[in-house]
């Protein structure tokens, strides 16, 4: 929790206007991308245990049909949605990043399961819009990695999971984009991620910035890979 909090604390200076979240447990369809238009967001735990935590949120129609329309004249497929229910993949960074300024609007995109290149080339998409507007936009890449890392996983055990873990934690370390968009496909169906594609959407969205990655925390106490990095720019 303590990585968190931390990154809390980066966002709030200075006060964000809106974030964008990229989620694997959202609406994803085969091949395209979904971006949610509902007016109104809502979600909480209580699939988890927790009855009390309650969160709302207003979406950014305007960034939402900016993006939508640019994903359209650039040829990536992308429908919008009518899903105002949060997911806990979106649900649990925003409870973060939000908590001292609920005011701040929301923009909620699942990828698809088109060609990793497709997501990078959303995610510059995604940056174009930003740089034509004055708000101030967060983009957070939700996800786990993989679902294998030990012998009591739930999805199983594969020695490859630590493997793809690590191997993609060295190449954030090293902005080496182009080696993450051509890994092996065999390591990542062996990991069982579902991270990889929001991370390759953010990589887009920072492509075009001097960046560098700081990792926050990696750890997998449930066999699942669980990691907290921010890009510096």
């Amino acid at each position: 929790m303590r990585p968190w909090k931390n990154w809390q604390a980066i966002f709030v200076r200075p006060k964000l206007d809106t974030v964008v979240v990229v989620s694997p447990h959202g609406s994803a369809q085969y091949d395209r991308m979904s971006i949610t238009a509902s007016k109104e967001l809502a979600g909480d735990f209580a699939q988890f245990g927790d009855l009390k935590t309650t969160m709302s949120f207003e979406n950014d129609l305007e960034i939402v049909g900016a993006i939508k329309e640019a994903a359209l004249k650039n040829s990536v497929p992308a429908d919008l949605v009518d899903i105002p229910q949060l997911d806990h993949g979106s649900l649990v960074p925003l409870y973060y990043l939000t908590q001292n300024h609920r005011s701040t609007k929301v923009v909620p995109i699942a990828f698809s399961f088109m060609n990793l290149q497709t997501h990078f080339r959303f995610g510059q998409i995604i940056d174009e819009t930003i740089k034509k507007s004055d708000k101030k936009i967060a983009v957070v890449a939700s996800g786990d990695l993989s679902h294998r890392v030990t012998p009591d996983a739930p999805a199983g055990y594969s020695p490859r999971g630590k493997e793809f873990d690590e191997k993609l934690i060295n190449l954030l370390e090293k902005n080496d984009s182009e080696e993450i968009l051509s890994m092996n496909p065999g390591l990542i169906e062996e990991a069982g991620e579902c991270g990889l594609r929001s991370i390759i959407i953010l990589l887009g969205v920072l492509s075009g910035l001097k960046y560098k990655f700081a990792i926050l925390s990696y750890e997998a106490p449930f066999g699942v890979g669980y990691l907290v990095a921010k890009a510096i720019i």
